[in-house]
């Protein structure tokens, strides 16, 4: 059953950490072959199922060792309708996968009782296009229609709230947060930044978050960004505005590459997993508000446990 659905620890002054890239470690380092990076499909096969459970319990160690909080964010980002189709599956089986995910990490979280911090459950949610290019955009209504049957389903599972990860259009965000509204969610959005930390419509992450809390009454719990390195986003922020301090978590990419160059990138840019938490600590020396820190593209354990290192008070006292 949900636990912090009615008050997310994660808004309190403790590091929370997440998880890395998913897809990075279950393709470059496990050799899983993804669909369409859809990391839910793997809970077709008994192999699968224990490839992510491997996955998440090294998360649950590290919040372990490093006396840090947990949020065990599921490996749905791609389990939404238009993908799920595009593999094969129906609404029933899409419906049943995405439950999956979740009973998943409460196995994960009973693990973990008593042995790291408080463990959130997450509902992951992905953008119902590429994550990289918006292409078709939708109305935020046709978002929310779109995206309420996952977040229902989520809903009826034991997730204390849901995230949208790789936003890169308001109008999206804020059909989910209007579906996790009316579903008594809480939700977390996540945007995507491109180098000059702007989305790839062109507005500023300012624009974007005051739009969504405008159109939503300020429901978001908080936001985050993710996909794109802390050189492409740092500068874009505001210590001690209003707008910033909204923004509560980072899954930054390991390479300083953009969207575009990735995509055409023929090896994965793991990046330099030490430096990679030393720009953490010094976007946490300048931004109080980030609680909430993983990684995505090109991460694995290795940058969140250097995340952990330079930013958790336990081991910084040691």
């Amino acid at each position: 059953m949900a636990q912090f659905r009615k008050t997310l620890p994660q808004l309190g002054g403790e590091l929370f950490l997440t998880d890395g890239g998913i897809e990075t470690t279950l393709i470059f380092l496990e050799g899983q072959e993804l669909p369409d990076f859809a990391a839910f499909h793997l809970l077709k096969t008994r192999d699968g199922e224990a490839a992510l459970r491997k996955y998440f319990r090294t998360y649950a160690g590290l919040a372990e060792r490093f006396g840090a909080g947990l949020i065990l964010e599921s490996a749905t980002w791609r389990a939404s309708a238009d993908w799920g189709g595009k593999l094969g599956y129906s609404a029933k089986e899409l419906a049943d996968a995405n439950r999956r995910a979740i009973s998943l990490l409460e196995e994960i979280r009973a693990e973990s009782k008593g042995k790291a911090g408080k463990v959130v459950i997450s509902g992951c949610l992905g953008p119902r296009g590429d994550g990289y290019n918006p292409g078709k955009t939708m109305t935020a209504k046709e978002a929310e229609s779109y995206h309420a049957k996952q977040v229902q389903v989520f809903e009826d599972s034991a997730a204390d709230m849901v995230t949208a990860i790789t936003m890169n259009y308001v109008e999206e965000a804020i059909g989910i947060t209007k579906a996790a509204q009316k579903a008594g969610m809480p939700v977390a959005i996540s945007f995507t930044v491109e180098t000059d930390g702007k989305l790839a419509t062109g507005q500023t992450l300012r624009e974007a978050i005051d739009q969504v809390d405008a159109a939503a009454s300020r429901y978001p719990a908080y936001y985050m960004i993710n996909c794109a390195h802390p050189a492409h986003f740092e500068q874009a922020l505001e210590p001690g505005a209003s707008w910033t301090r909204r923004i509560r978590g980072v899954r930054a990419n390991a390479s300083r590459k953009s969207h575009a160059e990735l995509n055409e990138s023929p090896e994965l840019d793991a990046g330099n997993p030490a430096q990679f938490g030393a720009e953490h600590a010094e976007l946490k020396k300048r931004f109080k508000d980030l609680h909430v820190m993983g990684g995505c593209c090109g991460t694995d354990h290795r940058h969140v446990e250097q995340i952990a290192k330079a930013c958790s008070p336990l081991f910084r006292s040691a």
